[in-house]
C-alpha cells in the first residue's frame, strides 16, 4: 500500500481547496472512461461525450495521447498538478501551469504512466499545449455551464468535512475519503493500496481537493518554494449528485420551489451553512425556511458538536415521497 508519514505540523496546516482544474480533469477522466459513478452524471456523460469523442475524432494525436497519460493506476502528473493553495485561482491560471510544462517533462510524465515507450506518435513538443487545449475545451464545455452549481457542491461537501473534524478529528476526516484511504495511526496516511514507497512529508503543504465526479487521485508539484502535496477526493452521498436537490413540481406549487427544494435536501441531515452552499439562497432565506418546516413538523433538529443539523421527519418523508409520485 502507498502512505505518507504526515507530520503534527503539516496536518495542523492543512487544507481544503476548491479547484476549478481538478474539477476539470475529473471530468476529463469520466469522459473518456465513459463510467458514471451515480445517475445524475451519467445524465452528464449522455449530453457530453458524442461532442467530446467528435473532438477526438477530429485529434488523433491528442486522442491517442489522453489514452496514454490516463493509467490504470497513475495519470501524467503535468495532468495532475497541485493547486496553487493561495487565494482562489481561476481556471485559466490554474490550466497556464500545463502548458508550461516543459516538453520532455511530459514525454517523461506519460512514460512513468505508461511504464514503457512513448508511441511514436508521442515524440514532439507540444503535447504540454495539446493537453491545455483539450482541458479547456473540457472546461468550456462541460464543466463552465454548470460550475456555480457544482462549486456550492464542493463548499458544501467542505462544510461537511469540516464539521467531522470537529467531532471525530481527522481520523474520521480521512477514513474513506476516496478508496484506499484511511488514517494508519502513527503519523501514517495510506493514500492508496498500490505498493508505493511512503514520502514524509515535512515542511509541505498538504490539500485536500473535492471534485464532483467519482474520480480521485494523489499528486505532489515541487514547482514553489514550499512543494505541495493534495489528495483529490470525490464528494460522498448526496452531496456527489446535486440533481437529487431538484423538488418535485407538485411540492414546489405547494410550498412554493425554494423551501421545497430545502425539505428535498433534508433527506441527509444537513447544517444552515451547507443548505446555503447548496441552494445558493441567503443565510435569512434558508433559515425562515426552515423555521415553517420546523413549525409544520416536516424536519426535526438536532445538535451534533458545536453544529445545528435538519432533517426530515417521518411526515416530511411522507410528503416529499407522495408528491415524487404526483409529478
Amino acid at each position: 500500500m502507498g502512505w505518507w508519514e504526515v507530520n503534527a505540523d503539516t496536518l495542523a496546516g492543512s487544507r481544503f481547496v476548491v479547484s476549478p482544474l481538478a474539477e476539470t480533469t475529473a471530468c476529463l477522466i469520466a469522459l473518456e472512461r465513459a463510467r458514471a459513478a451515480h445517475p445524475g452524471e451519467r445524465r452528464w456523460l449522455e449530453a457530453h461525450l458524442p461532442g467530446y469523442r467528435a473532438r477526438l475524432a477530429a485529434d488523433p494525436v491528442t486522442a491517442l495521447l489522453v489514452r496514454c497519460a490516463l493509467g490504470r493506476t497513475w495519470i501524467a502528473d503535468f495532468l495532475t498538478l497541485a493547486p496553487a493553495g493561495e487565494g482562489s485561482p481561476g481556471f485559466e491560471e490554474e490550466v497556464e501551469r500545463v502548458r508550461r510544462t516543459p516538453p520532455g517533462t511530459a514525454r517523461a510524465d506519460v512514460g512513468t504512466t505508461l511504464r514503457g515507450p512513448l508511441p511514436a506518435a508521442l515524440h514532439r513538443s507540444d503535447l504540454p499545449e495539446r493537453a491545455a487545449r483539450l482541458l479547456e475545451w473540457v472546461w468550456e464545455e462541460t464543466v463552465l455551464p454548470y460550475w456555480p452549481r457544482r462549486r456550492r457542491v464542493l463548499e458544501a461537501d467542505i462544510l461537511a468535512r469540516t464539521d467531522r473534524l470537529t467531532q471525530g478529528g481527522w481520523a474520521a476526516v480521512l477514513d474513506g475519503m476516496r478508496p484506499g484511504t484511511r488514517w494508519l495511526g502513527g503519523n501514517r496516511l495510506q493514500i492508496n493500496t498500490h505498493d508505493y514507497p511512503p514520502q514524509e512529508l515535512a515542511g509541505v503543504r498538504l490539500m485536500f481537493v473535492p471534485v464532483t465526479p467519482g474520480q480521485g487521485w494523489v499528486t505532489w508539484s515541487a514547482d514553489t518554494p514550499v512543494p505541495r502535496y493534495a489528495l483529490v477526493y470525490p464528494c460522498s452521498g448526496t452531496l456527489a449528485e446535486p440533481d437529487r436537490a431538484a423538488a418535485p413540481e407538485a411540492l414546489g406549487r405547494l410550498l412554493g420551489p425554494a423551501r421545497a427544494g430545502v425539505l428535498v435536501l433534508l433527506g441527509t441531515p444537513m447544517s444552515t451553512s451547507q443548505l446555503v452552499a447548496l441552494t445558493g439562497q441567503g443565510l435569512g432565506s434558508v433559515g425562515r425556511h426552515l423555521r415553517v418546516l420546523l413549525d409544520a413538523g416536516l424536519v426535526r433538529r438536532r445538535r451534533a458538536g458545536r453544529s445545528v443539523l435538519y432533517q426530515r421527519t417521518a411526515a416530511g418523508e411522507t410528503l416529499v415521497g407522495a408528491s415524487a409520485q404526483a409529478g
